[in-house]
């Protein structure tokens, strides 16, 4: 598996809705946490995912060549199949 640089740069959407909701929460969380614990790398870290919750692109996503989008759509699809062939 090689991390891929360029594309890392490119925006394209590789959060899927699910997991922006995910990413949201724990962000949140996470910031809050971070308020009455005063920790500088909980806020970075809530802050992080809250951004990309929000944009539905993760840069590290991208540089694997992950996308959980196609994913989600794949295994939705799987058990609408499923669900028509009983």
């Amino acid at each position: 598996m090689n991390f891929d640089f360029k594309r890392m740069i490119k925006f394209e959407h590789n959060v899927c809705e699910k997991e922006k909701k995910y990413r949201m929460y724990a962000g949140a969380a996470l910031i809050v946490i971070s308020i009455f614990t005063a920790s500088i790398i909980l806020l970075v870290v809530g802050l992080i995912l809250v951004g990309t919750g929000f944009s539905g692109w993760c840069p590290v996503y991208s540089g694997l060549n992950k996308n959980t989008c196609t994913e989600a759509v794949a295994e939705e699809a799987g058990s609408e199949d499923n669900a028509a062939n009983s």
